[in-house]
């Protein structure tokens, strides 16, 4: 084939994504029938769907579309295949962006009782990624074909028509060695379970034990890949890790994947332990602690024990390459399944990716929704009350920051968000009484982001306390960041801002900080941003340039064990746009690129002092008197001196109400999203 034949058939294949193959769901039953819509293609693909009660002790259910519908097994048991066939109405469709479930007659519920709360995981079949095969046993040695494309790293074997144990390969074993998925046993030696053979591209063996290959018997194999590319858009990124690690001296594992992990599947290889999983959406949260033992909240389910889910400090902590289990045994080795979070895909539309919710406070518990994505990060604000904003984050928990303060980071408590902020598929739950956040009758503005690829990412890291500007902190934002808003979680102190202005950055430096809590800005010393930021990492030179001048400015950015966070965004096509404008002191428009025009912009002023002015389409950004926030200010909106409009390809100015956002030769900076 010719090598221009070579590249036509190479852009004929669609790009794959992670979040077209895998999903997390969260949803509450309600004992009658309920589609869930998770964009898994299972019908046309086929699959496997795993559901497990979070808030009861049902038993994980796992049905795939090679054994049908309704046909369950459960990781907790060593039973068959929907025992007796007592229930008809659980798993009752694969569609072709999720499945549907039934009414659910089983006790308790297995998927949809009424008022539990559930999660399910949804793996698409994918060369490289996950596929499903079954077969009937023969008691001899023998391969079993496969369509993964790629070597295993991990395969899930149970036997269908009776009982027995689930029996588990992984990479990181020897071929003469298996785990249990049913159980808590370390790893054991079992020659007749996979004929002390390595699986291929092709194949897998089983030998003669009954457990993987009884004369007779009727088996299921969920194959996952391992570090075998073929996703995003030139095929070449992986989506799925099978690793080990020896746990340090703490009960530590560290795994470096190279990518940020949404789910992780943790058992100890060489200890008697329950096998674990974590994520994303359940909660899985960066370290609150920078000192050991490190500490976050960790929403845990064991695939061994139908226990309903528990949450505490010990778990998964995920980094932008990799995570780190914290619940592990000094000097033992553990095994670990890790998928990427996701998307993968750059967005298109502001829609997509960012919401705007103007809302009035009920006093109750409630939940404040975003836009069609999964919501990432939040920026409250009450407007009319001389109330501080609220930022938090997925990736931080129930921890806030309040924009207009030096303030370390509040652990919210449940009037101001409720104990498990993110444990919603859309928005963020927010909490009673609280004036910041719900107050009845008080009138509330929430922006709500989601992380994605050339839009904006959000990265916590832990200090060292060295005075060292190359330090490196990996993201996930696939382009360099060209607005960088950082903060320290654990002291107080100075946001601080970094923003692209064309060839240069406009930075804290030792003689003036430069945030979201003030008004000042360094007139001087513009830093040429070419050495310090990447499109996949950041060195805290980034951040404060000098930062190697003093202890004083080296804290800003890595004090000893203290904990950070930095929101990351960056111009993205038809949704974002980080820029830079002259004042004219009359009107003038300015040009993102966009369509739809701005519903959302961000300005300061830039050597002068200048606060941070917001302004939205769902407050208004249609008259020239629609009002304007300050995120350096805890005053109450201004209702009629905006100045600021929305126009099809951005937002236009006009100085005559409001000179501060337009003086003439000034020189301003500004984030606006579609």
């Amino acid at each position: 084939m010719s090598a221009k034949a070579i590249l036509s058939a190479a852009v004929s294949v669609a790009p794959v994504y992670v979040e077209d193959v895998f999903s997390t769901f969260l949803y509450t039953g309600n004992s009658s029938t309920q589609t869930i819509t998770n964009g898994i293609d299972l019908s046309g693909k086929g699959g496997l769907v795993w559901i497990k009660q979070r808030s009861g002790s049902q038993d994980h259910t796992i049905f795939d579309t090679s054994r049908g519908v309704n046909n369950y097994l459960r990781s907790n048991s060593t039973g068959a295949q929907n025992p007796g066939g007592t229930y008809t109405d659980l798993l009752t469709a694969y569609n072709t962006t999720g499945f549907s479930l039934g009414a659910d007659a089983s006790t308790a519920g297995f998927v949809n009782g009424s008022g539990s709360t559930y999660v399910s995981w949804t793996f698409e079949k994918q060369p490289k990624f996950f596929d499903v095969v079954t077969w009937t046993g023969n008691g001899a040695n023998r391969t079993i074909a496969h369509n993964l494309g790629s070597v295993p790293g991990f395969i899930i074997v149970k036997r269908t028509d009776t009982a027995a144990a689930w029996a588990v390969y992984h990479r990181s074993l020897a071929n003469t060695e298996y785990l249990v998925l049913n159980t808590t046993a370390a790893k054991a030696t079992g020659a007749t379970w996979w004929n002390s053979t390595t699986p291929t591209s092709t194949v897998f063996s089983v030998g003669t034990d009954t457990t993987v290959n009884a004369s007779g018997g009727t088996y299921v194999a969920y194959i996952y890949a391992h570090d075998a590319g073929g996703f995003g858009l030139l095929g070449t990124d992986n989506v799925i890790s099978c690793g080990s690690s020896v746990c340090d001296s703490n009960g530590y594992l560290t795994a470096s994947l190279g990518f940020e992990p949404q789910w992780v599947l943790v058992k100890g290889a060489t200890v008697v332990q329950d096998w674990y999983i974590n994520d994303s959406m359940r909660g899985m949260t960066a370290s609150t602690t920078g000192s050991v033992p490190l500490s976050n909240t960790s929403a845990n389910l064991r695939p061994n024990l139908s226990n309903a889910e528990f949450t505490s400090s010990s778990g998964v902590i995920p980094n932008a390459n990799g995570f780190t289990f914290t619940n592990g045994s000094s000097g033992q080795t553990y095994i670990y399944i890790a998928i990427r979070r996701g998307p993968m895909k750059v967005p298109t539309t502001g829609t997509s990716v960012f919401g705007l919710n103007a809302r009035t406070g009920t006093g109750a518990n409630a939940t404040v929704t975003g836009s069609a994505g999964v919501s990432d990060a939040v920026l409250v604000k009450n407007r009319g009350a001389a109330v501080a904003s609220l930022f938090s984050s997925r990736l931080t928990g129930t921890g806030y920051l309040v924009t207009s303060t030096t303030d370390a980071e509040v652990a919210a408590g449940t009037t101001i968000l409720q104990a498990n902020p993110w444990d919603v598929m859309d928005g963020v739950k927010v909490g009673t009484t609280s004036t910041i956040t719900n107050a009845s009758a008080n009138t509330y503005i929430n922006y709500l982001f989601d992380r994605a690829p050339g839009f904006f990412d959000v990265v916590c890291y832990t200090g060292d306390g060295t005075s060292n500007p190359a330090r490196s902190i990996n993201h996930s934002l696939g382009v360099k960041p060209e607005f960088a808003i950082l903060k320290s979680r654990s002291a107080s102190g100075n946001w601080l801002s970094v923003v692209n202005i064309g060839s240069s950055y406009v930075y804290s430096s030792a003689v003036s900080d430069f945030g979201l809590n003030l008004t000042s800005f360094p007139a001087a010393n513009l830093f040429i941003g070419t050495t310090y930021v990447s499109a996949t990492a950041f060195q805290l030179g980034f951040l404060v340039p000098d930062i190697d001048v003093s202890a004083t400015q080296r804290d800003k950015v890595n004090a000893n064990s203290a904990t950070y966070v930095a929101y990351l965004f960056a111009t993205c096509p038809g949704v974002s746009k980080v820029g830079t404008y002259t004042g004219n002191g009359t009107t003038q428009t300015i040009n993102c690129g966009f369509t739809g025009g701005a519903r959302f912009v961000l300005i300061k002023r830039t050597g002068a002092v200048g606060s941070w002015y917001v302004y939205d389409t769902a407050r208004g950004m249609t008259v020239l008197t629609d009002p304007y926030l300050l995120l350096n200010s805890t005053a109450a909106e201004v209702a009629t001196l905006g100045s600021v409009t929305t126009v099809a390809t951005g937002f236009a100015l006009n100085s005559a109400i409001l000179a501060a956002i337009n003086i003439s030769a000034g020189t301003y900076i500004f984030l606006a999203i579609s």
